[in-house]
């Protein structure tokens, strides 16, 4: 049976709503200067460190509108809906995506060996722990050279073939710890049917020493299949012989019957659940590409990473708990600033896909209108969620951010120690600007001060700056996969958060759905002959789509 959660679909009728309501009257007229002024000690009382060593990531939200009081007020609203209750419930394998009947238990992707999470009365972690054991031991068969390809040669490409959380979780992984990576494998990830995306990686590997693993839960994904097969017919052509396929695909699936047709010995398929979301899947078998390139005991220290999150969710106070008050804020934001966006902004290069990832677990999730209880939600739910590093952005998108009519709450992330040092002043100009904008967004710079500079003064309105524009500073030591593995569930638990407070179920997707139908029609319609093409008439859509399909056809 379901898990029975507090309600929130009347939440904005809740008397901790309403004196958040009150209160961001009160504070929306005040800016950070103000703040600042009449607290000058907030730079160290709103700011925590979670973790220890080589290993804390400082988090650090005096540069947000708000004061203490407004924490006290949030946490009165994680309260009310007992955030904490649905914590446990979701930590322990109760059915908290009621929409298709199931739990969410990615925590238990990283649970230690002797933790008891159970599922229909079965504890799952000795099952998680065999699947890494698996990936772990071929992971090492195909890094020491010991899994040869068709011809005898060992693998030197590694081609992740799948689509959203299946391939934007390993691909931002890698990227992000390219530099732990072992560099005798090149990594590849194909997701977009377009084929440019497929036939592009194709053109840079070698049949003979290529590794393909096919990232699709039930092997059906069309997207996934489609460039599958595509990588299949690209082996075949080379190398000649069926027989070739086992030496040169595996799988992450659950469906063996279709991996075994694909030609892929079961053997080689590695599974997950259905407790598994794709936006919550890196650290399952779909991150045995990340496995591949930085070696089992690096990705051991990555699932580390997301369990020290997931225990500092569990039991630190609202406000020292850095994934609620990342959700709390965020709901501050949306809800009583009216603020429709959310930028992620790594100063990090390696991290250029983080805010990609993100898109999805947060969009995908709380992209919702409908309450667990299949009401029409109450107030807005998702934000806009984007981004780029910087200091790239600074020359692109900040401008808005400074000066727009649009103000854009950010989320600032950097590192202390470089991942590379070319030698020169890169990464303490790197974290200048890092730390400048911050100050710049918070602050501004008032008319009086820039005409005191001996601006002219009908230049003064356009180099003035309000500031006033919030911003949250994440600063970790260094990007290792353990740091990673905290970054990415945090993010995770922010989410869920939100989720919980707006009373949406952040573990299913069924607005992807129409989409994915309408397109199986289309598809058909676009591979039809001449013949049966002929009554354009006969199309089944709207008038607009008959014509773009008709017009399609005459071009293609």
């Amino acid at each position: 049976m379901a898990d029975s959660p507090a309600t929130s679909s009347d939440i904005a009728a809740s008397a901790p709503w309403a004196a958040l309501t009150d209160h961001a009257a009160e504070l929306k007229p005040q800016h950070l200067r103000e703040l600042f002024a009449v607290d000058p000690s907030r730079g160290e009382s709103m700011r925590f460190t979670v973790g220890s060593s080589d290993r804390a990531i400082d988090f650090d939200y005096a540069k947000q509108r708000l004061t203490s009081e407004t924490v006290g007020l949030l946490a009165d609203l994680a309260d009310h809906v007992d955030l904490r209750g649905r914590i446990a419930a979701m930590m322990s394998g109760a059915v908290v995506n009621p929409t298709e009947g199931r739990p969410a238990l990615h925590t238990a992707l990283r649970a230690p060996s002797d933790a008891v999470i159970e599922v229909d009365g079965v504890n799952v972690v000795p099952a998680v722990h065999d699947v890494l054991a698996r990936l772990g031991a071929f992971a090492e068969r195909v890094r020491s050279g010991a899994w040869l390809g068709f011809t005898g040669k060992p693998v030197r490409h590694v081609i992740n073939v799948g689509i959203g959380g299946s391939d934007l979780g390993p691909a931002m992984a890698y990227q992000a710890l390219a530099h732990v990576a072992d560099p005798s494998l090149d990594m590849h990830f194909v997701s977009n049917v377009d084929g440019a995306d497929v036939a592009g990686t194709l053109a840079v590997c070698d049949p003979e020493q290529t590794l393909v693993i096919v990232a699709s839960k039930s092997f059906g994904t069309i997207e996934t299949l489609t460039n599958a097969q595509s990588c299949r017919e690209w082996l075949l052509a080379a190398l000649g012989d069926e027989a070739a396929v086992a030496n040169h695909f595996v799988a992450v699936s659950t469906n063996a019957e279709r991996v075994a047709a694909f030609g892929i010995d079961t053997d080689n398929m590695f599974g997950f659940w259905d407790w598994v979301g794709g936006r919550y899947s890196v650290d399952s078998a779909i991150g045995l590409s990340l496995m591949l390139a930085i070696g089992p005991p690096a990705f051991a220290d990555f699932l580390a990473g997301f369990r020290a999150m997931d225990e500092h969710y569990r039991d630190a106070p609202w406000a020292e708990n850095m994934p609620a008050l990342m959700g709390l804020i965020g709901i501050w934001y949306r809800n009583f600033f009216d603020f429709g966006t959310q930028a992620v902004l790594p100063y990090s290069d390696r991290l250029a896909r983080f805010p990609a990832y993100l898109q999805q677990l947060d969009m995908e999730s709380n992209g919702k209108s409908t309450t667990l209880d299949g009401r029409v939600v109450s107030v807005e739910t998702g934000p806009i969620v984007w981004g780029e590093p910087g200091t790239n952005g600074q020359h692109a998108f900040y401008q808005l951010i400074h000066q727009g009519t649009t103000i854009i709450p950010s989320d600032f992330i950097g590192f202390a120690r470089p991942v590379a040092d070319p030698g020169g002043r890169h990464h303490d100009q790197l974290m200048a600007n890092f730390f400048a904008q911050t100050e710049a967004l918070a602050f501004g710079r008032t008319a009086a001060e820039v005409a005191a500079e001996g601006v002219a003064a009908e230049l003064v309105p356009h180099k003035a700056f309000g500031g006033n524009r919030p911003s949250s500073t994440i600063l970790g030591v260094e990007l290792s996969p353990h740091t990673l593995g905290m970054l990415i569930a945090a993010y995770e638990h922010k989410v869920f958060t939100q989720a919980v407070v707006w009373g949406v179920n952040p573990f299913d997707q069924w607005g992807v759905e129409l989409g994915k139908v309408l397109a199986t029609a289309i598809t058909a319609e676009l591979e039809a002959s001449a013949a049966d093409f002929a009554d354009g008439a006969s199309l089944p859509h709207d008038s607009s789509t008959n014509a773009l399909i008709r017009r399609y056809r005459e071009l293609r």
